[in-house]
């Protein structure tokens, strides 16, 4: 609990542009868990309690460390005090939050019910191949996300600024990264069967109607997320909560269909995941377009 709410300090330097500070933070403590278990293998006798209060403790000391330090120095001014609560403020902060948080629900359900849809349809083995071939295709979203990652702050500090001209210029460069993306995304696939090959040699054999499918899915999530990363700047999520939510729920009884009724065995269930990401493809650019524009009316604008 205390790691959590320490973390917070993190959020806070992503927000002022210092996107770096959660890698450092990251790497300190991970560096310094690593010195700490070697220390204690040397000087004393190997104890899980111990090695858990490290892991446990260290991180949430680091972090907590770099409250004071920050709060002391470069966020003086925003030093939290009882003094500056506002009750006023509990809807905007938690209405947000709340929204957020929903989505997240809705997406962990939408992308960890695969697993268990194959393992109930077709057993446990056939959810190797699936998560091969989505952990394979997953590197290029993956290399997108640490390029868009810094933008979602910028983005709301340029939108805030009414800086648009910026924005509209930025939004450019990012979609040309998504275009990229899918072009790494068709070359994954045409050396698919190489790659398996050399990872997993013949133990495992992974259909290319599966591989293709799953190329699919990660050409269409790289597309819009430049969109998306734009709106949770901006704030204006509900579209894209009460979306999320829809696809969560169709996502099941969906792939259910695709699998085992319509035959397409363990495919059919990323291509039901696809069928549900499909409006979001349109839904994302549109709602950037009216917000972009000052067009953006009803549920577009909240």
């Amino acid at each position: 609990c205390l790691r959590l709410v320490a973390k917070l300090i993190t959020t806070i330097y992503t927000a002022d542009q210092h996107h770096s500070m959660q890698g450092k933070i990251n790497f300190f403590i991970q560096v310094g868990s690593l010195l700490l278990v070697w220390l204690m293998t040397k000087f004393s006798e190997s104890s899980l309690l111990v090695f858990g209060i490290i892991y446990s403790f260290f991180p949430a000391l680091i972090l907590v460390a770099l409250n004071f330090f920050a709060f002391n120095n470069r966020y003086r001014e925003f030093k939290p005090s009882i003094n500056l609560w506002k009750k006023e403020y509990l809807k905007d902060i938690f209405g947000l939050g709340m929204k957020f948080f929903v989505i997240q629900i809705a997406k962990i359900i939408l992308f960890s019910t695969d697993n268990i849809i194959i393992t109930q349809l077709f057993g446990p083995e056939e959810v190797v191949p699936y998560n091969i071939a989505f952990k394979y295709f997953s590197i290029v979203e993956m290399g997108l996300s640490l390029i868009l990652m810094p933008y979602w702050s910028s983005m709301t500090e340029a939108y805030t600024k009414n800086d648009f001209d910026w924005i509209k210029q930025s939004m450019k460069n990012l979609i040309k990264f998504s275009f990229l993306s899918i072009l790494g995304i068709i070359i994954l696939l045409i050396f698919s069967n190489l790659f398996y090959k050399l990872w997993i040699g013949d133990e495992v054999t992974i259909p290319l109607s599966l591989s293709v499918y799953m190329a699919l899915y990660f050409a269409i999530t790289i597309f819009y997320a430049p969109f998306t990363h734009f709106i949770n700047g901006t704030g204006k999520i509900k579209l894209q909560m009460w979306a999320i939510i829809s696809t969560s729920v169709i996502n099941i009884p969906l792939s259910i269909y695709f699998a085992k009724t319509m035959g397409f065995g363990v495919s059919g269930v990323i291509i039901a995941t696809i069928v549900c990401l499909l409006p979001h493809v349109f839904l994302s650019p549109i709602q950037y377009s009216k917000i972009i524009n000052n067009k953006a009316y009803g549920i577009w604008n909240k």
